[in-house]
């Protein structure tokens, strides 16, 4: 506050003097003495000179205002176009806010009770009165930090079991109430009318109840077992190779001429799988819906035809020794089978579109396998149980392709969200994630003989390479190009000695390339359609079989 008797006052009782030319100084100047902000616009003085209005926009002011000016109205002309709202006076954007004196614990008081019965005390000071709905006649105006009677719900009776050596049913304080009902959905009409309204909203067919399919398998060779009472699982001796060796020839050749053709697919062929170990038998799935088991060296026929699916079969996947396989297709269900017998031992669903099967390596494990399904999921099944015992939920699409590595301990995903993920056996988080803005989609991966380097087919026409040791970098000295493969999972494989790389590609091509230079060798039409897969036999030096979307699988030599 401004003390104007330094300003020319002669003592303190004659008041503020009457300004002279001497001794006068203006509130303006006053102001840029003792403020920075700009000085109040002074009215001129109305019909009382002893009152000067102040600009109603004056941020501060520099002298003592008297009680008459103060209180003075509000002069001048009203803004005929403001509404009611605008013309109430604000201190905020919403409106006047009042200040209320509260202290912290008394408001955070109020606040919960709000919050846990819906009433709390009027702030107003000398106010009584409830903010919100009455309270219980039982609460009287109680708060959060009062105690309460307790309530009558809390009077019916729970199931009790406080024995803590009954492991199984042990309850303790967290037993159900007695009369208390669980509904968890709806059921019977109001389940149909949910299911319908679903069906509509997200465009889709209304779900129909999965038809029980019976699953059958048809043998087309006269004997199932030889004269010594073998069956066609039996590893022939007779053939000129030791097909039950595990080193690979010596040598491998680029084949020249085409030796036989498979026929009897009645559709596109989607995967070929060499018997395990000794590559006698080759196995094929189809969209046909039908999975068929062909004989490699002897007659070269059908042997048998497996039935069990009513849409197209994806993928399938051999056991270690061969006995057993599954079977994953677009009607969601993987099954198991009897090779042999041609039996259906069990079927595994969850709904999903699966995309690709594979057992555990491990012989222990042989008994666990994983699927990549359509909802971004690697599931892993027990086919002792039929139950879900893992899920590896972290890809951001559709999981493509499994690859074990690193001695069976760990696995490798493919997705449509362009990334390679590396998992660790049995644990849901990805130990390694590899994903670049220059990578592709790679539908098809496989592993080389020496377990050394990952071979990936990316959707930009290429063949990348990654290493399949403990860093999992990306070879990019290696890289295969030259065919056409995008938009289709063309798979591809290494020759036993790895000097070459076999690929299909979308034009009905096959293509070999030399795996040390990335030379391209030789490439010939196979198919007359895509050609989808291409398997270097483990055991022959220049035998590849190939299979098309012509519906035929043809042996090169």
């Amino acid at each position: 506050m401004l003390n104007l008797k330094e300003y020319g006052s002669s003592s303190e009782e004659e008041g503020p003097p009457e300004p002279t030319t001497e001794n006068a100084i203006s509130v303006h100047e006053l102001s840029k003495k003792f403020s920075v902000n700009a000085a109040p616009e002074v009215l001129p003085p109305g019909p009382d000179t002893s009152i000067q209005f102040l600009d109603v926009g004056t941020k501060e002011i520099t002298r003592n205002m008297k009680y008459e000016e103060l209180f003075t109205p509000v002069a001048g002309p009203e803004n005929p176009f403001l509404t009611q709202q605008q013309k109430a006076p604000k201190n905020m954007m919403t409106g006047f806010v009042e200040k209320a004196h509260i202290s912290d614990f008394m408001f955070e008081t109020q606040r919960r009770t709000f919050h846990s019965f819906g009433y709390a005390l009027d702030p107003t000071v000398d106010s009584t009165e409830i903010i919100g709905r009455k309270p219980d006649d039982t609460n009287e105006f109680k708060t959060v930090f009062e105690s309460l009677p307790k309530r009558l719900a809390d009077k019916r009776k729970r199931h009790k079991n406080d024995n803590p050596e009954d492991i199984e049913g042990y309850l303790g304080p967290w037993g159900c109430y007695v009369d208390e009902q669980k509904i968890a959905k709806p059921e019977g009409e109001d389940a149909a009318a949910i299911e319908e309204f679903l069906a509509k909203k997200h465009k889709r067919g209304k779900k129909l109840e999965d038809k029980s399919f019976k699953e059958k398998s048809i043998l087309h060779i006269k004997d199932p077992v030889d004269y010594q009472g073998r069956s066609f699982l039996h590893i022939p001796q007779d053939v000129g190779v030791n097909l039950k060796s595990n080193a690979p020839p010596d040598r491998c050749f680029l084949p020249k001429a085409h030796v036989h053709t498979w026929q009897g697919h009645t559709k596109g062929i989607s995967a070929i799988r060499w018997f395990p170990r000794s590559a006698h038998l080759l196995m094929s799935c189809s969209m046909d819906c039908r999975v068929k088991l062909w004989d490699v060296y002897r007659d070269k026929k059908c042997i048998r035809t497996y039935i069990g699916h009513t849409q197209a079969v994806r993928d399938t996947c051999f056991n270690n020794k061969g006995t057993k396989f599954l079977s994953a297709a677009y009607d969601r269900y993987v099954k198991l089978w009897d090779t042999e017998t041609g039996d259906c031992i069990k079927s595994f669903t969850n709904h999903k579109v699966l995309y690709c099967v594979k057992f555990n390596p491990e012989e222990e494990k042989q008994h666990l396998f994983v699927a990549g399904t359509a909802d971004k999921k690697i599931v892993c099944w027990d086919t002792r149980s039929g139950n879900i015992v893992q899920e590896y939920e972290r890809h951001l699409g559709a999981v493509n392709s499994i690859t074990f590595v690193d001695e069976n301990r760990r696995f490798v995903t493919t997705s449509d969200d362009k990334s390679l993920r590396v998992w660790e056996w049995d644990i849901p988080v990805d130990m390694k994630y590899i994903a670049d803005p220059t990578m592709h989609s790679m539908p098809s991966v496989t592993i080389s003989p020496n377990k050394k380097w990952l071979a990936c087919q990316s959707m930009d026409n290429k063949i990348v390479i990654f290493s399949a040791m403990n860093r999992f970098k990306i070879n990019r000295k290696k890289s295969f190009s030259g065919h056409m493969v995008a938009g289709y999972a063309c798979s591809l494989d290494f020759s036993p000695d790895m000097s070459y790389l076999v690929s299909g590609d979308a034009d009905g091509k096959v293509f070999i390339w030399d795996w040390k230079t990335s030379r391209l060798y030789t490439k010939w039409k196979a198919h007359d359609n895509v050609c989808i897969a291409a398997l270097w036999h483990p055991h022959e030096p220049s035998k590849v079989a190939t299979a098309g979307w012509d519906g035929l699988i043809k042996y090169w030599d």
